[in-house]
């Protein structure tokens, strides 16, 4: 039977009388926090950058796909509040932790803000609260590294307060699926904690799959990174090979995919971006360290994926040398720094180390992307200060090449290759492309 203080959050559950906080207000705080105002919550914003709270306050995001437009419907239903005071971390009943789950220098988990995070909720935690971390992490993390934090509190986990691990499963610029659109995986520490984490996703999202235990959800969350990271290693590398051969491997891809059964298509790129997928299948080669076993696929995945940008830059040379000219002193303009089309999210973007390969070399770099105006301070990139060029013809002409790391759908395409002298497509973005094709070269 289920204790007094879980029925109480199960109470406040289904008669929306339950505040969510949600711990930081990026890619996956926010979207979280539309899903559960839009079921009539009141959420509690909290994050430790006061420039982000002073804007959502003022009913503005910074977020694309999150618009002005819903921050100001919070704010008027009076369903939403922002803070940095982490003092205010007791006023919620349902905590749910959504912050950076890094790799350190040495490319293993980095868990500081995690543990940042719990130390500061159990300063103020209270009996009755649920607890959940969504960032994506190692399992054993939610028991073995959250449990014991929390606990200094002086409060039983399970008992007094409830635990439970929900990985955030967002897809930034995807118009089909939102955050309350996707189902969600919950795995918890016992069974009233699980009881409580199902009743609130089950209250805000289109499902719950419940697994387990914690453990299983996280493990779950790493797989669903490594199928991908795999796959995308897989067409690296014969991106490479068919090169070498002469074959359009985006030929290939799209020939194979016709196929009705036993085949998915992943495609290659210039490397992988995004909060995710470059990072997550680490965190288990990690633990597989330490368990004295060895992920072959993941560290053949990731020494793969992570050759791409050396070895487009190397193409890019070799391009270049047609037309007589080296890398250095060349202008070249890379189109699109975020990390995937159509989005202003440039975490972990291949277009960053593409950069700082080419200004090494000596290029005269500028860069264009519409969903990002100014050139953000990225921690491992030491990058001059830039701003987004506009790509008319007289800059375009003006350019020794045009390198496509971001096939955003705002670029014009055909202008793009009827204007320059070399286009190096990275994403197959000019396949639609019918004039002045001898200026493309696929890479």
């Amino acid at each position: 039977m289920s204790s007094d203080s879980c029925q109480s959050l199960l109470r406040a559950i289904a008669d929306r009388t339950c505040t969510v906080g949600v711990i930081g207000l990026g890619y996956v705080g926010l979207p979280l926090i539309d899903a559960f105002t839009q079921a009539g919550f009141k959420c509690v914003g909290f994050d430790v950058d006061p420039s982000k709270v002073k804007s959502l306050l003022g009913g503005k995001s910074y977020i694309k796909h999150i618009n002005d437009s819903k921050i100001a419907a919070w704010l008027e239903k009076d369903l939403f509040d922002a803070t940095d005071d982490m003092g205010r971390l007791s006023e919620p009943d349902v905590l749910l932790i959504c912050v950076p789950t890094p790799l350190d220098e040495a490319r293993d988990p980095d868990l500081k803000y995690v543990v940042g995070t719990c130390q500061a909720i159990a300063k103020t935690l209270r009996a009755g609260q649920l607890v959940v971390l969504e960032s994506t992490t190692y399992p054993t993390t939610t028991r073995d590294v959250m449990v014991p934090i929390l606990e200094q509190a002086g409060l039983s986990a399970g008992n007094d307060f409830f635990v439970a691990y929900s990985p955030e499963r967002e897809d930034p610029g995807n118009p089909d699926f939102s955050a309350a659109g996707i189902p969600k995986v919950v795995g918890a520490i016992n069974e009233d904690s699980q009881t409580c984490a199902a009743a609130l996703y089950e209250s805000a999202v289109a499902g719950v799959v419940p697994v387990s235990n914690c453990e299983v959800a996280e493990a779950a969350k790493v797989l669903e990174n490594i199928y991908r990271a795999v796959n995308i290693a897989l067409v690296n590398e014969l991106k490479v090979l068919f090169d070498e051969m002469g074959i359009d491997v985006w030929e290939v891809i799209n020939a194979a995919k016709t196929k009705p059964f036993g085949f998915q298509a992943f495609y290659p790129g210039p490397g992988l971006g995004g909060h995710c997928i470059p990072i997550d299948p680490f965190y288990l080669s990690w633990l597989a360290r330490k368990q004295g076993c060895n992920a072959r696929f993941i560290e053949l995945a990731g020494e793969v994926n992570r050759s791409m940008p050396a070895y487009v830059v190397s193409r890019t040379s070799e391009f270049l040398n047609e037309f007589r000219k080296p890398v250095n002193g060349s202008k070249i303009c890379l189109l699109g720094v975020a990390y995937k089309r159509d989005v202003d999210d440039p975490r972990e973007s291949p277009s960053f180390e593409l950069m700082e390969l080419l200004l090494e070399q000596g290029a005269e770099l500028t860069y264009s992307d519409p969903h990002v105006p100014h050139l953000p301070s990225m921690r491992h990139y030491d990058l001059p200060e830039m701003r987004s060029q506009t790509l008319t013809p007289e800059f375009l002409a003006s350019q020794d090449a045009v390198l496509i790391a971001t096939d955003h759908t705002a670029f014009d395409y055909d202008q793009i290759v009827r204007h320059s002298t070399l286009v190096v497509d990275t994403r197959n973005a000019t396949a639609a492309v019918t004039s002045h094709r001898e200026r493309i070269r696929k890479c």
